[in-house]
């Protein structure tokens, strides 16, 4: 099915092409056809009182019979007593048309077929036979000469032959139709399947989006504040001054928390990013850091700064903001460097400190899978290089 295809429109496309749709009415103007041929032929032929007549209103009364009742069971094949009512009815109307005037037997060929479209293949043939039983009677009460019997046979042969395939067509598209409207709601049932599973998927990727935003900024905005708060607590004593700094520096952190908020709840780039660039964004991170801890920080920036792609200048500027974090609640590190490399084909930007360390074998946080998951978002990789006590790297690398 093409892609840009909706289903509803491949359902109605299926149902237009099915060959019982279009084959419905040029059967009914086949049937109206040989009916019409049938009466004008008797008329013509047999146009004696009342034979004639009789035979002409039982003809036309097969309209009615059919509109009625026939109309609705054509390919269908209901079980119930309605198929069998309706052949029946056209037995009985054939018969006293065919004993009124033998030239009704012509209609014959259009019931027969009807008989195949109503009813399953081996009833068909019966109501078949026994619509021939009227002409064969007529039939076998007079003498005939050898010609008129050749005629006969050769009559009853063909047109319950012709019946017969008929019968066997109309089965298989039939059997096709049913075969089609089964896929069909196969088809709706599996889109529908889709439709929820891809709902819950996008539920789910949006959940996850969401808690990486949280965890990598407001999160870390909250456990700055509350250490910035704990340091300044014990000092406001002894060292006031220092506590009105560290006091400054948790509402410069609530401050950016909040429009990080807002900048998350509103769907737009990372306030830290705002009017500015990625390394000047970089850059205050790395200030901030060591104001907030009294510890060296620097960064470096090398190549040529420009304008990114937004999601890539967000994938790096989240990995700084999540190492840095990493540095304030694990490291206990006394110089932090950060370096943001411009290539030509790519864009590096490292984390560095001296501090503790870990083992990356044994590490399971959700930051660091956070970076590798958005890494990976924009054709990026992540790497993490680090031992106990002997400081920890975390590296980036995305496609300019």
């Amino acid at each position: 099915m093409p892609d840009d295809l909706p289903l509803e429109a491949t359902r109605r496309r299926m149902i237009g092409d099915d060959a019982w749709e279009l084959g419905l009415r040029r059967w009914e103007a086949y049937f109206a056809l040989v009916l019409a041929s049938t009466v004008i032929y008797v008329t013509w032929v047999n146009g004696s009182w009342p034979e004639g007549a009789v035979a002409t209103v039982l003809l036309v009364a097969m309209v009615p019979w059919y509109l009625f009742l026939g109309r609705r069971l054509l390919g269908v094949h209901r079980s119930g007593p309605l198929p069998y009512l309706y052949i029946a009815g056209l037995i009985v109307l054939s018969a006293g048309a065919s004993l009124a005037s033998p030239q009704s037997a012509l209609i014959l060929f259009a019931l027969s077929p009807q008989c195949f479209m109503i009813s399953e293949w081996w009833l068909g043939s019966i109501a078949v036979v026994l619509l021939n039983l009227a002409p064969a009677a007529r039939f076998v009460r007079s003498e005939h000469s050898a010609g008129s019997i050749t005629s006969f046979v050769i009559w009853i042969v063909v047109t319950i032959t012709f019946s017969v395939f008929f019968g066997l067509w109309v089965e298989r598209i039939i059997r096709q139709s049913t075969e089609r409207r089964e896929l069909i709601e196969q088809l709706e049932a599996t889109r529908a399947e889709l439709a929820e599973m891809s709902r819950e998927t996008g539920v789910m990727a949006e959940r996850e989006r969401l808690a990486a935003e949280i965890h990598d900024t407001l999160a870390q905005g909250f456990t700055s504040i509350l250490m910035l708060l704990q340091a300044a607590e014990p000092r406001i004593d002894s060292d006031p001054g220092e506590a009105r700094r560290q006091l400054g520096l948790a509402v410069r952190t609530a401050r950016e928390n909040l429009a990080e908020a807002r900048a998350l709840v509103a769907a737009v780039p990372p306030a830290a990013l705002g009017e500015s660039s990625l390394d000047e964004a970089v850059r205050r991170l790395s200030d901030r850091l060591g104001e907030e801890l009294d510890v060296d920080t620097e960064c470096v920036v090398s190549g040529e700064p420009r304008r990114l792609a937004a999601r890539t200048e967000v994938v790096l500027l989240r990995t700084a903001q999540e190492g840095l974090a990493n540095v304030r609640k694990h490291a206990k590190a006394g110089r932090v460097e950060i370096t943001l490399d411009y290539g030509e084909a790519a864009v590096r930007l490292e984390v560095r400190d001296d501090g503790r360390g870990f083992d990356p074998a044994t590490a399971s946080g959700f930051g660091l899978r956070g970076m590798r998951e958005r890494a990976g978002q924009v054709d990026g990789s992540l790497r993490v290089a680090s031992r106990p006590g002997e400081g920890t790297s975390i590296i980036v690398e995305v496609p300019a």
